[in-house]
Parts: structure tokens; sequence; C-alpha cells
């Protein structure tokens, strides 16, 4: 995989299926546009596969209960574009919109009665984001926000509370739009509940009274009305589904404290209302993977997606389960793979699953073998995908240290990279790997490792490095270093290390204390300095002392800013411009610390991106990116 070859990475969304009527959406980047392209798909359940909406960037694709209709979001041409709901016959036609939101709308949920459809949707304030103010002045003649909640922006997003994310519902025949939520809190997962009088959402607990990570489920009347408390969390209630009987079930985590962090989300139910939810997954094994949607009721079982390993399975439980363990789950897809998405109808399930060798890949599960309808890895696995090697080390300490390494072609011995991922709270997975599959193709063998801190092996596993980062975390990366380098054919002379974000973190710290070990270093979007992030960071406020503390003394001590002096290998530092998440200023102060020593340093700065370069940010930014890397690397591992 050459650095231009992201134009290949296509990757399907979650799917709607009714019947015969699978649908997903795709997208890829456009290096031509700069942007992303791609639409709805109709996947044949004899894998046959053609064009379902004719717009290049549509998405969110969802069936009416009754099965007539599929609301989906479109973005038109334009940089101003906000996607909007449109609805069209399922048996097809033309599509017709029934939003036109200053910023946009959410995806569309249907209501059972087939004809309303809730979303979630920013609303601006006059004056602000290219809505005129009320005195005629022109929208960039902005009056001053005032702040008075500490969670007022987020990376990728902007400012929050002058736009507050509300709930909408649209009446689909009449083309009637209801406002249902105020603008005290950002509100979000709406859930029908079965006699379409009401909607479940997520919002912060007290409807965001005070500052705080806790998330509550609270009742929206349809019709309009105040919001009414129906589910108090143990810590975070997020995409609930209400099963016909009226119970709703969610995921959330348990917090101790008001800001917890490194916390599985369980599977919980409330059975009725004024009833104490239920804990139906153990929570220190069983980790839900919320991205892959809110849970679904199939008979007397619960389908859901937990995090195992590097894997992400899809799983069944019965509905009168009460904190059960891994084992007593059901498997139905995902073994060495990682379930994105899923949908059920009937028997029938759709899920989108990602392996070592596709981003994504639309499969059937209908009682015998799986079945996969598409192939959208071709172009890439055509050019060359490299294979992930299992690795399990073990830490000092006795601890098992689990993750992959991805060799290049040939016999070696070939210069290394240590790769470390972001979070803490987050895995390497069984699936494709653009980073590692580019350094792997110019030569380079890349490690993949998921030490104490991340994400997929324990609650426990997740919570060893709060408050002790740069302990056993370090121990794990070097451990599972040592046990890479034991194969001839990786060269323990040529090693670099390499992350973001928390990574980043990583490369610093142990570009300080273990800088021997490494011929050179690139720490991008990185937390250098606790002291700084506190306030820079759009989560600094509660991250750094949930992870770090607030005792100036200890923050300094867990910063690799403060270890700077001890840097002598050639360390690049690569940051976005609107990075929120770890500020600019991270990256600045941690090459000026080291430039102004003497050090062989450098800066890579990238105008116009936030934290989601890698991931999301444009595509041409992407590939520039991509051979910097491979240029430095090339400079001082070649």
């Amino acid at each position: 995989m050459r650095p231009e070859d992201i134009q290949y990475l296509t990757v399907p969304g979650a799917p709607a299926l009714r019947g015969d009527l699978l649908l997903t959406a795709v997208s890829r980047p456009d290096l031509k546009s700069d942007g992303y392209r791609g639409g709805i798909r109709r996947i044949g359940l004899d894998g046959s596969e053609s064009a379902w909406t004719q717009g290049e960037r549509d998405s969110a694709p969802a069936i009416s209960p009754d099965g007539r209709w599929v609301a989906f979001l479109r973005t038109e041409s334009g940089s101003d574009a906000r996607p909007q709901v449109h609805v069209m016959p399922s048996a097809g036609g033309e599509s017709r919109r029934v939003t036109a939101l200053a910023l946009g709308a959410g995806a569309p949920v249907w209501a059972p009665d087939s004809r309303r459809i809730a979303f979630t949707a920013r609303v601006p304030e006059l004056g602000r984001y290219g809505v005129p103010r009320a005195d005629g002045e022109k929208a960039e003649a902005e009056s001053p926000r005032r702040i008075t909640s500490l969670h007022y922006r987020l990376d990728d997003t902007g400012f929050l509370r002058d736009r507050p994310q509300r709930l909408f519902v649209v009446d689909t025949v009449s083309g009637d739009l209801a406002t249902l939520t105020d603008g005290a809190v950002d509100v979000d997962d709406p859930a029908w509940t079965p006699d379409g009088t009401s909607l479940i959402v997520s919002a912060p607990r007290d409807w965001g009274q005070v500052d705080t990570a806790r998330l509550d489920l609270y009742a929206i009347p349809a019709s309009g009305g105040e919001p009414r408390l129906v589910v108090r969390s143990a810590g975070t209630a997020m995409k609930p589904t209400v099963a016909p009987d009226g119970a709703i079930w969610f995921y959330g985590a348990e917090f101790p404290g008001n800001h917890d962090v490194a916390r599985n989300d369980a599977l919980w139910v409330q059975q009725a209302e004024g009833a104490e939810p239920r804990l139906v997954t153990e929570i220190e094994t069983v980790d839900c993977d919320v991205a892959a949607g809110p849970p679904v009721i199939v008979g007397d079982e619960v389908y859901f997606v937990i995090r195992t390993r590097g894997e992400a399975q899809l799983v069944a439980v019965p509905r009168d389960a009460s904190e059960a363990p891994p084992e007593k789950l059901r498997v139905l897809a995902g073994e060495r793979a990682a379930v994105r998405g899923f949908a059920v109808d009937g028997s029938t399930v759709a899920a989108v699953i990602s392996t070592p060798s596709t981003y994504g890949e639309v499969v059937l599960l209908d009682g015998g073998a799986p079945r996969v309808l598409t192939d959208y890895a071709k172009p890439l696995r055509d050019k060359g995908i490299r294979p992930l090697e299992e690795l399990t080390a073990v830490a000092p300490d006795g601890y098992p240290v689990h993750g992959w390494v991805v060799k290049p072609e040939g016999d070696g011995p070939h210069p290394v990279i240590l790769m470390i991922h972001g979070g803490p709270f987050a895995p390497y997975e069984w699936s494709l790997f653009d980073e590692a599959q580019v350094c792997a193709a110019a030569g380079y063998a890349v490690l993949l490792a998921n030490p104490r801190g991340s994400a997929s092996y324990g609650q426990s596993h997740g919570q060893s490095i709060v408050h002790a980062m740069g302990t056993v975390d370090a121990d794990d990366l070097l451990a599972f270093l040592d046990a890479a380098l034991a194969s001839p054919d990786l060269d323990a002379s040529r090693v670099g290390v390499m992350g973001g974000s928390y990574g980043g973190y990583m490369t610093g710290w142990l570009a300080a204390h273990h800088g021997s070990r490494f011929r050179a270093a690139w720490s991008e979007r990185a937390v250098n300095a606790w002291d700084s992030f506190v306030g820079s960071s759009d989560i600094g406020w509660f991250f750094a002392e949930a992870y770090v503390g607030s005792d100036p003394e200890v923050q300094r001590a867990r910063s690799p800013l403060t270890y700077a002096d001890q840097i002598d290998i050639p360390f690049c530092v690569v940051h976005s411009e609107h990075d929120w998440r770890c500020p600019l200023e991270q990256g600045q102060r941690m090459f000026v610390a080291l430039k102004s020593r003497g050090v062989e340093t450098e800066m890579l700065l990238f105008p116009g991106e936030g934290h989601e370069l890698t991931r999301s940010g444009n595509p041409r930014h992407r590939v520039e990116r991509f051979h910097a890397v491979l240029e430095w690397w090339a400079r001082h591992l070649g």
C-alpha cells in the first residue's frame, strides 16, 4: 500500500435491512476533490450490488418499520453544504428533502407509525455560523461568546453552547417540523417508545445544571413537553433501545467518581420506569462497543457488539441474564475480526465486518455459514496487503502483552517501527490498519501492541495506568519490542518509535527514558505537558485529573516535556493547527524545548486540521503526511 492508495479505502457504514432490501452507505477519500465520496448501495442477498441513490455524499440509510420508505442524509455539492434528511420509496424513485436546517441534520430514526422521523441537529445562535443576526448585520460581525460551562467545545465539532444539539421530529407527510428540546444541553441517541408517544434520549446529569461527564436517559413527549428523567445511571447511559414490553436497554459505565476514565461499557436494562436498572453483562470482563450501534432485541435475546482481545464480536445474551461473563455470551461473528455495525430482520443479520485484509465488508448471517456479499478491499488486495502476525510477550512483572507484527516482504533483517495507539483506552484490532500497511510496504516491520491501559482486555487492564502513566505501559511496550526483536528478520539496531495522542505521549516518554533503544521518534498530536493540557484541551478539565491527578508536582513528573533535556535522538513533532483535543501548544512547547537544546528536531504543522487528521482529515493532507512519515524513517532508519 502506497500513500496515494488511501483512495481505495472504501468504508461501508452500518447496514439497514428489511426483507430483501439491504442498504449500506460507503465512503472513500477522493484525492481530486480533496474530500470524501461514496453513496448508498443496495447489496443483493445473492452478492449483487448497485447504486441505490445518486448522491455522492449520501449516508445513514434507515428503512421505515412498514418497509415502504427509506430515509437518509444527503449532502449536496458545495463547501457550505450540510446533510439534510431525505425520504424516498423503498421500491425506488425520486427522493424528497424533508429538512432544511442551517447546520444540517443527524441520522434519521423512524417512528413506529412509519410517518414521523426523529433526529438531532445543532441549532446556531443568530449571528453565528452563517445565520444572519436579528438586527440585519452580517453573520461575520459576531458578538463575544459567553461561556459558563467547562464543557463548552469539542474537537472536530467546535464550540457547543452557541449551537446546542436539539431533538427534532419531522412529519414526512405534512412537512411539519417540531423542536422538542431546549438549548440547555446537547441530547443524543434518540429512540422511540413502542407506542410512538415519546422518545428516549441520552443527556447530561440533571439536564446540564453542573459540569459532569455523567449521562442519564430522559423521556421527551413527541408532541412536546418537559423532559422526564427515566434512567439515572451508575455513570453513563447511552444508545437506548426500548423493547416492545417497555423495557429500556442501554450501554453504560459505572463511575465511582464524577469524571472517571477507562471504564468498560456494560449492557443494562430497566424493566419498568422507576425500577433499578439491572446489570446484564459483567463489568470487569465485558466491554460493549458503543460505536457499533445500540442493542437490538431479537426474541428472547439481545444482540450487541463487545470488544475483546482486539476483536469486536457480535454476541447475543438472554434477556433475563444478570452480570453475564464472556463465556455466557453467544458469539455470532467477529472472531479475529471487528464488527463495525449490524442490522437484524427476523432471523437474518447483516453486519459490516473488518478483518486484517479489509476496512469492512457486508456479511450476511442467516443461520448457515456467514456469506461475504461485498469485496470493497479488492483494489488494495490486488496491490498487496501484509498479514497480521499475532505475538504475546511477557512484561518484567510477568504480565502478558498482546499484539501483532506486520512485516514487509522479503527476508530482512528489516528496520522496525514501534507504533503506539492513542486513547489510551482504545485497542489495536484484528482489522486493516492503513498506517501499518503503508510503513510495511515501504520496508519496515511494524509492531502493534496493546499495553496496559488499552481497551478490550478487561477493565482492570485499562485502569492499570490511571495515575500511573509511563510505568507498566512503558514496561509492556518495551517487553513487546524485545519479544519481536527476537525474530532474526528484524533489525534491533534500526528501531524507531511513533504514535499519536496518547501514543505521542508515550513516544516522548520513551524517547526521554529509554532513548538508547531507538534511532529516532515521531510524536504526533501528543500530550506533552499536563499542567497546560488541563486548561487548553477540550477534555483537559476532567481527563487530566482522572488520569494523572491535580497535584502540580505529579503532573510535572508525568509530563514528557519535563524530561526534554534527556531526549537526544532525532525527534519530529507533528501537530494540526485546529487540534482541540491535544492543542497546538503541546507540540510547540516540546519543539522549542528540544530545538533550543540543539537536538535534531522538526515540526510538521498541518493547517485547517484537527485531532482526527490521520482518520478523517483532508485526503491530500493524509497523503502528504504519509510521504513525510516515510521520508523521516528513510532518513533515520534507512
